[in-house]
């Protein structure tokens, strides 16, 4: 694997490996993201997609290597030290993740309130996020109340409303129709474009042919030779 030599590294994985009741869930993985790339993380269910990505915030420690996120040693981190880990991390899942009782205003705040910054900049802060992904004028509305996609948009708005310098999606087109899967795609992209390095982990062929971006593929928790869409 060629490593990347211009853009500074954003993600780092050395001779990662993780076992669960001695099942290999990730074994000798290592790898380079560098700063405002777009990666896809390719690979079936059970590969160890999801896995990685949780290490990568700090919610799962491997057995064996070491991760670099954001120039941090994830692997050596205190637990008080991880929350201002993910204050850089955006995360976005596929099963939405939203609060049905709460407005999709709140929603999004969330990430802010627990940082107890003021009023002024959490208004701020969540009309851009909102608007960056279009659902601004669904800002009073319950989750309920909203499509398939623009719940998804909601929770891509959460995971940015930091100004995280990576965002994490772990299928995120996983509930979405082919219409819905571009048009989510297309806003990592513009996300991606502004500077921030995105990773996706899907199993979807829409989203490799709509992406043209190096691929990391994991099969059975090993990393295959890397590859580049072309498209």
């Amino acid at each position: 694997m060629a490593l990347l030599e211009q853009a500074p590294k954003m993600i780092q994985l050395i001779h990662v490996s993780k076992r669960y009741d001695q099942r290999s869930a990730l074994s000798d993985v290592s790898f380079e993201i560098g700063k405002g790339e777009f990666v896809l993380l390719m690979g079936p269910s059970g590969a160890g997609k999801s896995t990685l990505l949780r290490m990568l915030i700090g919610a799962e420690q491997p057995d064996e290597g070491q991760i670099f996120v954001h120039q941090k040693n994830v692997t050596t981190l205190r637990r008080s030290e991880i929350p201002y880990l993910r204050r850089k991390v955006g995360t976005v899942f596929q099963d939405f993740r939203l609060l049905p009782k709460k407005s999709v205003f709140d929603n999004v705040s969330l990430p802010l309130l627990v940082q107890g910054i003021s009023s002024a900049d959490i208004r701020r802060k969540v009309t851009e996020a909102l608007r960056a992904v279009g659902v601004d004028h669904k800002r009073d509305q319950l989750p309920a109340g909203l499509s398939t996609g623009e719940q998804q948009r909601v929770c891509i708005a959460r995971a940015i409303v930091n100004g995280p310098v990576v965002l994490l999606a772990d299928e995120p087109t996983g509930n979405l129709d082919p219409a819905l899967t571009s048009e989510i795609i297309e806003l990592f992209k513009l996300i991606n474009a502004r500077g921030t390095t995105v990773v996706v982990a899907t199993h979807d062929p829409l989203v490799m042919e709509q992406v043209n971006r190096r691929v990391l593929t994991l099969s059975q928790g090993t990393l295959l030779p890397e590859r580049r869409v072309m498209g």
